[in-house]
C-alpha cells in the first residue's frame, strides 16, 4: 500500500488533507468578580498580525474577567520572549504569562529552531513554576494562514489564549482550593 503525506504540496485527488483550522472553544462563562493579574508577552516583530491577536487577548479578558488586570510586554522577535516572560514571573509575581508570536517557516530549518527552542522553554517555565504559561506563538507557512489566525475574531487565537488562561486560571484554582 503506498504511503500518502496529507502535507505535501501535490495531494491526492481522491484524499482529503486533514489539515483544517480548528475553531475557538466557546467562551468561559464571565465571572466579573474574578480578578487575575496576567501579563502579556507579545512580539513585535511581525507587528502586524501579533497586534490584532494582543487586542483580541485583552478585548476577551476584559469581557470574561473585567476585574482582572493585564501588563503588556513587547519583545523585539518570538526568540526574546521566554526571557521576558520568565523575568516577569520573577520580578512581577503574575498568575499567568501569556505569549503571543508569529513565525514564518522560510527556506532553511532556522524558524523551526526559533520556533522548538520558545515551546520548550515556554513549557519548562510552566512546569518549574507551576504557573500558567499560555504559548501563542504560532509557526505558520504564510501570510494568508496569518491573515487567518490573527485578524479579525473569528479564529483569532488572541482571543483563544485569553479563553485559555482564564480556564487554566479557574481550573488551578480548583485543584489548589482542595
Amino acid at each position: 500500500m503506498a504511503s500518502h503525506d496529507p502535507f505535501s504540496e501535490n495531494p491526492s485527488p481522491s484524499i482529503i488533507s486533514p489539515v483544517m483550522l480548528t475553531p475557538l472553544k466557546e467562551r468561559p462563562e464571565a465571572d466579573p468578580a474574578a480578578s487575575h493579574r496576567i501579563v502579556v508577552v507579545t512580539s513585535r516583530y511581525n507587528g502586524e498580525y501579533t497586534g490584532p491577536m494582543t487586542q483580541a487577548f485583552l478585548e476577551e479578558v476584559s469581557a470574561v474577567e473585567p476585574a482582572s488586570s493585564v501588563e503588556v510586554i513587547h519583545a523585539p522577535g518570538s526568540f526574546e520572549i521566554p526571557h521576558l516572560a520568565a523575568l516577569a514571573v520573577e520580578r512581577l509575581r503574575p498568575d499567568a504569562v501569556v505569549c503571543l508570536g508569529v513565525i514564518f517557516q522560510g527556506e532553511t530549518g532556522h524558524a523551526d529552531l526559533i520556533a522548538g527552542s520558545v515551546s520548550d522553554s515556554l513549557s519548562r517555565l510552566s512546569v518549574e513554576k507551576l504557573l500558567p504559561v499560555i504559548h501563542g506563538v504560532l509557526l505558520l507557512k504564510d501570510r494568508q494562514q496569518a491573515e487567518v489566525r490573527c485578524l479579525g475574531g473569528r479564529n483569532n487565537r488572541g482571543t483563544e489564549c485569553a479563553r485559555a488562561v482564564v480556564e487554566t486560571l479557574r481550573a488551578s484554582k480548583g485543584i489548589t482550593a482542595r
